[in-house]
């Protein structure tokens, strides 16, 4: 007798390479599971739940391919039983082929379906059907368990209907995946498929799209805190630098501008692998160390001009957000050169706005009455920073939720312009303004400030991964 599951278990079993690891780590949303172009790569049976709050959604087995499925049935028909009897044949096979190495694959594979884990049968749709496959089907129907057949699709060809009529003669459920898509609706349709395969599974597996869409909700949530933090400790960290001369020369500024810029891509760089563990990619392949969007470096023109606001945004947020005001340290974006600035003087609105477009925060000499001095930068004071900070990081985000956990190539950061548009509306922007206003301030910040830019990177994080 299979046991009785707690929670949905499935063998994702099949031919050699036709993607059953990929669509393990697809469904499982882990990228450690061992995927290569080699066959035989997978050669143990090995399990790969995914868990919300401590809470197993599905369960699901990577196996080995069929090496001798011919052999296995020939052993099978032998042993010519009534139908009711013959998963007891294929608990048989096992038991008596345990020890011998020429079944190993066969011998892991039928294991956890004997177990009472149900099939998931993968082909390469984009493969001709051929006969050699009706043993191993034939096999899984000898196993007695409820099954299904997804079509991968690893080339161009397309031998989608040719498939379909053979499988639909051993399988209730056939149906398409493409295991390097992350849609979330795809992966639903399929668990409601599996629930059609079993009635005592129908209840199990609606809790578990309940979880999986909790789960999904709950990695925007943390994706968002994070950024917030990121945000927020950006615009309100001040970097020192103790000086002893009574002349504040322009190495020492180049200096603590070069240490303030390196703390606030470092906090960037923590918060991406912050985002990218919250959605379990933990093996990204990079050709940096981190995901630093192909040379558009945080105080880029580039990453101002994609992710920043316009010249005409800024005036309209200078309008509502008050003046900016003081003499200090301009920065041109290029995030190379250093200007000492003349004083630009208080000037009001709009219009000050406009003019701190390329400035990024005025350097302080503090400590003459105590007798140390440093030369201090920040809080952040241009405003166009914390758009191009969070632009980056919800583009960052978006590419994370977008990335299949199949996927073994580079990460690829393709920039598009467009992309701001679909997040950030006037509503938004001027909300997110009096939130910057106050991390700016220096002042304590409250949590409901802090909760309120969490709902609203929140909110933009749905649209990005709709």
């Amino acid at each position: 007798m299979a046991k009785e599951l707690a929670y949905p278990k499935f063998a994702v079993v099949g031919h050699p390479n036709k993607g059953k690891s990929s669509i393990v780590a697809s469904l499982a949303n882990d990228d450690s599971v061992q995927i290569s172009d080699t066959p035989g790569t997978t050669i143990k049976s090995r399990s790969f739940p995914l868990e919300v709050d401590g809470s197993i959604v599905y369960e699901l087995f990577d196996t080995p391919g069929f090496q001798r499925a011919r052999r296995v049935l020939s052993w099978l028909q032998k042993h010519e039983v009534s139908a009711h009897k013959r998963a007891e044949v294929v608990r048989a096979f096992i038991f008596e082929h345990r020890e011998d190495k020429r079944y190993n694959d066969e011998i892991e594979l039928l294991t956890p379906i004997m177990d009472g884990a149900g099939i998931i049968y993968v082909v390469d749709g984009s493969k001709p059907y051929g006969e050699e496959y009706e043993a191993e089907m034939e096999i899984l129907r000898w196993t007695g368990q409820p099954s299904m057949a997804l079509i991968n699709h690893i080339g161009e060809s397309d031998y989608t209907l040719e498939w379909r009529k053979a499988l639909e003669q051993y399988f209730r459920i056939v149906r398409e995946y493409d295991p390097m898509s992350t849609e979330m609706l795809q992966q639903i349709a399929l668990l409601e498929a599996m629930a059609q395969l079993k009635e005592e599974w129908t209840s199990s597996i609606k809790e578990s799209i309940i979880l999986f869409k909790k789960y999904r909700e709950q990695k925007l949530l943390q994706s968002a805190k994070t950024i917030a933090y990121l945000v927020q400790s950006a615009i309100s960290y001040i970097e020192r630098l103790s000086i002893d001369d009574e002349e504040v020369t322009l190495s020492q500024k180049q200096q603590l501008l070069e240490k303030y810029q390196a703390r606030l891509r470092s906090l960037e760089q923590k918060a991406q692998q912050a985002i990218e563990q919250i959605w379990s990619h933990k093996h990204l392949q990079k050709e940096q160390e981190r995901l630093l969007f192909e040379g558009f470096d945080l105080f880029s023109k580039e990453s101002e001009s994609i992710f920043g606001l316009s010249r005409k945004e800024m005036i309209v947020t200078g309008l509502t957000g008050g003046a900016i005001t003081g003499a200090g340290v301009d920065l041109l974006f290029a995030g190379h050169t250093l200007l000492i600035g003349g004083a630009v003087g208080a000037v009001a609105g709009g219009i000050g706005a406009y003019f701190g477009f390329d400035k990024i925060s005025d350097s302080k000499v503090l400590g003459k009455k105590l007798g140390k001095r440093y030369l201090e930068m920040g809080p952040m004071e241009n405003r166009n920073f914390p758009y191009i900070l969070l632009g980056r990081s919800l583009y960052h985000l978006s590419v994370i939720i977008q990335r299949s956990h199949a996927k073994r190539d580079a990460v690829d950061i393709a920039m598009d312009e467009s992309f701001r548009q679909v997040w950030l509306d006037d509503e938004t922007r001027k909300s997110l303004e009096k939130l910057h206003k106050k991390f700016r301030s220096g002042n304590e910040i409250q949590d409901n400030a802090v909760k309120a830019y969490e709902e609203l990177i929140l909110l933009s994080a749905r649209k990005l991964s709709e």
